[in-house]
């Protein structure tokens, strides 16, 4: 449509939670997170909110993720008490307090001024594990004293194993336990809807971007005093040894984010890793079409609980969670939303979206007639 917004310019299903959606004014007016969606877009610069919102090529990705939830019904049992409900789980012997945990996602400063450290702030609040991006816009060191505990340090593997080892030891340093080693983005991947949005911004962007690598690390703190000179974050030549390599590397657990399919997570298992994150990058990397929940049994087929298996992707109710739990998930990480309502009302935003989330999870298990964590099981589900 000549002279459409971007907006307009989406698939239909993309657009109906912005154009239904009432623009709030504080975090508490929210009534689910997808209120935060809509508050987000209206506080950002278009080209941060292309970043946030694109999928790539069509975005048919990043719609399966939401749609393969619809595919699943639930099967309630009747006359169970429920007056008490417990959403603790245990992960590498740590106890978290429910089985949401937040996902990675670089420059977050682009969306507040605060970023990652207002996101760890909330995280400690509310009792959630944060996994922190290489490419994050606050360092570790920072993130960690702001959470008041180590996080979980998602890894960008270079074309550079010396980069490799500097990057550990830093989250080593900061008293970091797990690196989440990211595999599905071997290339730069096409992004179509981050392209459009950023054609509609008519502020001079070079300021902050400047078009070389030296440019887009200077506000990436996890690469200073790092001599990244010809050094590429492409990684065609990746194999399955890096994973083995990257063990015996380092003491902290090594989770493998990015399988979907039953033969990866088994090779997961065979080269050592501790845990996997079924993920397709929130529909960010190849355009497979297929949503991580339907990718989600096969993963835990293929591990046959020998690690734990997290998922990510289109998680944006409490039902969605449970379902992945029932489908054998030992927890599930949570990404736009929580960007959402860091982008709109900062940390007080953030907090907001995770304590939704929380409530309607326990609003779930209570209507499911399930009580805990581990009564979320397949005879919960109806359906493919």
């Amino acid at each position: 449509m000549k002279g459409a917004s971007p907006i307009q310019r989406l698939p239909a299903a993309a657009r109906d939670t912005l154009e239904l959606a009432e623009l709030i004014s504080s975090p508490d007016e929210a009534l689910n997170v997808f209120d935060f969606q809509a508050a987000a877009k209206a506080e950002l610069p278009p080209a941060h909110y292309g970043y946030l919102a694109t999928g790539v090529d069509g975005d048919a990705t990043l719609r399966a993720n939401r749609a393969g939830f619809g595919k699943l019904q639930l099967r309630p049992r009747r006359l169970v008490d429920v007056s008490r409900v417990d959403t603790g789980i245990e992960i590498f012997g740590e106890r978290w307090e429910t089985p949401i945990g937040i996902s990675p996602c670089g420059s977050q400063r682009a969306f507040h001024p605060q970023g990652e450290a207002a996101v760890a702030r909330a995280a400690r609040s509310r009792g959630h594990t944060q996994i922190l991006s290489t490419v994050t816009t606050t360092s570790v060191e920072e993130v960690v004293e702001a959470r008041g505990e180590p996080v979980w340090y998602q890894l960008y593997p270079t074309a550079s194993w010396d980069v490799t080892r500097r990057l550990l030891r830093r989250a080593e340093g900061a008293g970091c336990r797990v690196v989440v080693l990211t595999v599905d983005l071997p290339v730069l991947s096409n992004r179509e809807t981050q392209e459009r949005y950023a054609r509609t911004d008519a502020r001079d962007c070079t300021k902050c971007h400047e078009p070389s690598l030296e440019g887009f690390l200077r506000r990436k703190p996890m690469f200073e005093g790092v001599d990244m000179t010809g050094v590429a974050f492409d990684t065609p030549h990746l194999t399955w040894e890096f994973v083995r390599r990257l063990g015996d590397e380092t003491d902290m657990r090594v989770v493998v984010k990015g399988i979907v399919t039953r033969e990866d997570a088994d090779r997961c298992v065979g080269y050592g890793a501790d845990g996997i994150i079924v993920s397709n990058h929130g529909g960010r990397a190849e355009e497979s079409g297929r949503a991580t929940i339907e990718s989600l049994p096969e993963v835990v087929e293929g591990v046959g609980g020998r690690i734990p298996v997290l998922v990510d992707g289109g998680f944006r109710r409490g039902n969605d969670i449970v379902k992945a739990l029932a489908l054998g998930a030992t927890a599930i990480c949570v990404g736009r939303p929580y960007l959402w309502g860091l982008a709109a009302f900062g940390q007080p935003g953030v907090e907001r979206v995770l304590d939704i989330l929380r409530a309607e999870l326990v609003l779930a298990m209570k209507l499911a007639g399930r009580p805990s964590v581990a009564d979320l099981d397949r005879t919960l589900l109806s359906g493919p």
